[in-house]
């Protein structure tokens, strides 16, 4: 866990602080693509600090992830409930390729959960300790993206092919949510190379390989934005 989140707070250091504070000022102009990128922002910190808050070994700086968890939450909250979903539908172009954005929403969901029951479903057949359980009492990570975040993006898939407004809100928020989390997890499994920890080809290629997918559907989703909305 301490090499993992040594690499986590490198992202959010370089790229989750940064992002933040030009999402937020760019905002403030009304523009839709930077309220976009500051929801998007924002659920990045609320996940990040709720695993600091219920997997971190208690330390000095509970109370610190217990604040950003919180301020994270109810700012993510707010900022959803500022969207106008008609107005978002008729925000975009016609030529967002939704089937394409959709369907790697859906891709990477499968793909999240096929890993994580293949680590949490052979113990529970077999009456053993998963692996990474290690001291904790549950497995918290796996608990938020299989309860929470999946279904988030196979309803937001499902949605934005159906070309549903929250589908194209739900979508671009979680885009930018996904690109923050693959970052953070390319950059735990090179730190847990040079940790001297053995790390399967598979680990090593596809989280890059999602993020490289989830970076150009994050440049196709700001590119279809009508000028109209744009102020950026």
């Amino acid at each position: 866990m301490a090499v993992q989140a040594k690499s986590q707070d490198v992202v959010t250091l370089f790229l989750g602080i940064p992002l933040l504070l030009i999402s937020f000022f760019v905002a403030r102009k009304n523009s839709l693509r930077g309220r976009l990128l500051l929801t998007g922002t924002l659920g990045y910190f609320l996940y990040t600090y709720a695993v600091y808050t219920f997997v971190a070994m208690y330390n000095s700086f509970f109370l610190v992830f217990v604040g950003i968890m919180s301020t994270s939450f109810f700012a993510f909250i707010l900022m959803l409930m500022s969207f106008d979903l008609e107005e978002i539908k008729t925000a975009f172009n016609d030529k967002l390729p939704v089937k394409f954005i959709g369907g790697f929403l859906l891709l990477i969901g499968a793909a999240v959960v096929l890993m994580w029951l293949g680590r949490v479903g052979p113990p529970l057949i077999n009456g053993t300790v998963p692996a990474g359980l290690e001291h904790y009492t549950t497995l918290v990570i796996q608990g938020l993206d299989l309860g929470i975040l999946i279904p988030a993006q196979i309803i937001a898939g499902v949605l934005l092919i159906k070309r549903e407004p929250f589908g194209y809100l739900l979508s671009s928020i979680l885009i930018i949510k996904i690109i923050t989390l693959l970052t953070a997890m390319s950059a735990m499994i090179v730190g847990q190379a040079l940790a001297g920890v053995q790390m399967g080809i598979v680990e090593i290629s596809i989280f890059p390989l999602f993020n490289i997918i989830a970076i150009y559907c994050l440049i196709l989703i700001l590119k279809n934005v009508k000028p109209v909305f744009q102020l950026i």
